[in-house]
């Protein structure tokens, strides 16, 4: 090969680290506020409570370990955002499994992104990149009174 084509490619390749390398920010957000934006846009009907890094007295579990990883398009949104779309798609899919399980709520809910628990009473964790979002809960389906 020609030595103007060699290098050619030694640039190329010593561009390609920048591009390729994928943002992932950690971010830690409230969580009670993304369930009332959800319950007051009729995403959530209301009728499953959400008790996150908590169980009330007398609840009754149902169902144990239960998981969802939820991601969505990051594109042209603020990171805090599509995190809030990620997390109100994580709390419907637990709202219909506790409702298929006869459970009015779901108790103990950690954040599990790549198996890791971030626990906390207030806030959830999301990984935001460029273009995607992610959240990840784990919980329990329990009956409360």
């Amino acid at each position: 090969m020609k030595k103007t084509t060699w290098i050619g490619a030694a640039l190329v390749l010593c561009a390609l680290p920048g591009i390729s390398q994928a943002r992932d920010t950690t971010h830690y957000l409230p969580f009670d506020a993304v369930v009332a934006e959800a319950t007051a846009a009729g995403r959530l009907d209301g009728s499953v409570k959400f008790y996150l890094a908590k169980r009330p007295a007398g609840a009754k579990i149902i169902r144990s370990n239960v998981s969802t990883s939820k991601k969505t398009n990051a594109f042209n949104k603020t990171d805090e955002a599509a995190c809030s779309w990620a997390l109100q798609s994580a709390l419907i899919g637990m709202e219909k499994a506790a409702k298929a399980a006869g459970a009015n709520a779901v108790v103990d809910i950690v954040s599990n992104y790549k198996h890791v628990e971030y626990k906390d009473s207030s806030k959830y964790e999301c990984h935001a990149g460029a273009v995607i979002a992610g959240v990840a809960l784990k919980g329990s389906l329990a009956k409360v009174k």
